[in-house]
């Protein structure tokens, strides 16, 4: 692959540096389809020339390798990988990179942001002042609850799940159970996290952190019996992938009063869908996906995702290539 320009198609905008990178070196179009009909035409026309695809937040289906019969590499802007077809880029030989590692912090600083908000009420509080209800000191009804010292069920603990449990034991004093594949062992985090089975972890924490991938084991995988093993008056605060719950679920367990509350920054639908019962609910305190969305660590990423794509295409292996690929 190395030597000649190649053809690229940035399929999500990149900051003005890392584009500049690419076009100094390959033939590049820059076409959104997520920005209507003229930019989705244009993405679709470059497709049969693309040798080289960089973007993120949109589904690349079978059919779209169709009409790609000349590419090489797929470079996301995210650790995630649920909008690519694994298994036909195998087969096509197509070479999927992702950006992990460079989100971790960022992304864990979101999800123990939530654990606080919907801990301590604090959108809801907020929102008192800001509309002008805030005329004596608060009652007890409107009392939030210590997140200090309570137990933390961690579901997923990989470098995200890892970063909250050290956030939770280090910094809040909260022990710390989690579900994996496999016991982890981290000399920081020894005596305070567990690993344990996914039942043991759902019933014996105050609050339950998914940071979940999503494949075809996770998939629903938080479902009735799921949020019925929780504790009474728990909370659920997902940072993963939306589609690892099951939204009706998680409804019924509020609504009942069996969970106090829920933090979700990631949804089955995403934007969240303005029927959504999600996006009004007293007891959620939801956010548009923003886990990884600073300044920093969005223009790490990129510079990632641009490295992956330039070094994939100069014939070598790009230092983040999918491993489930």
């Amino acid at each position: 692959m190395s030597g000649a320009r190649r053809q690229v198609l940035v399929f999500r905008e990149l900051p003005d540096d890392q584009l500049a990178r690419i076009t100094a070196q390959h033939a590049v179009t820059v076409a959104n389809p997520r920005q209507g009909a003229a930019q989705k035409a244009a993405f679709e026309a470059a497709l049969p020339r693309a040798e080289g695809l960089i973007g993120s937040s949109y589904a690349i289906t079978p059919a779209l390798l169709d009409a790609a019969p000349r590419l090489q590499v797929i470079s996301t802007i995210s650790v995630g990988v649920d909008n690519y077809p694994i298994a036909e880029l195998r087969q096509r030989r197509i070479v999927l990179c992702h950006t992990p590692g460079v989100l971790t912090e960022t992304t864990a600083d979101t999800v123990f942001a939530l654990v606080m908000a919907t801990s301590r009420r604090l959108v809801e509080l907020a929102n008192l002042v800001r509309d002008g209800q805030w005329t004596r000191n608060i009652g007890e009804d409107l009392f939030g609850w210590d997140v200090h010292g309570k137990t933390l069920g961690i579901l997923g603990f990989g470098r995200i799940g890892q970063a909250v449990a050290r956030r939770a034991a280090l910094g809040f004093r909260m022990p710390v159970k989690y579900h994996g594949p496999r016991p982890v062992d981290l000399p920081e985090l020894r005596g305070h996290a567990v690993h344990a089975p996914l039942d043991e972890v759902l019933a014996g924490s105050d609050i339950v952190v998914a940071t979940l991938p999503l494949n075809d084991a996770t998939r629903g995988l938080m479902g009735p019996r799921e949020f019925g093993l929780m504790k009474r008056d728990a909370i659920f605060v997902n940072g993963g992938r939306g589609a690892t719950v099951q939204e009706a679920a998680l409804l019924q367990a509020l609504d009942s009063g069996h969970l106090r509350a829920a933090g979700l920054d990631v949804f089955a639908t995403e934007p969240l869908p303005a029927d959504s019962p999600l996006r009004r609910h007293p007891r959620v305190t939801a956010l548009p996906h923003i886990g990884s969305a600073t300044h920093e660590t969005r223009h790490a990423m990129a510079e990632l995702a641009t490295t992956n794509l330039l070094v994939a295409l100069a014939g070598d292996v790009p230092p983040a290539v999918y491993a489930g690929h």
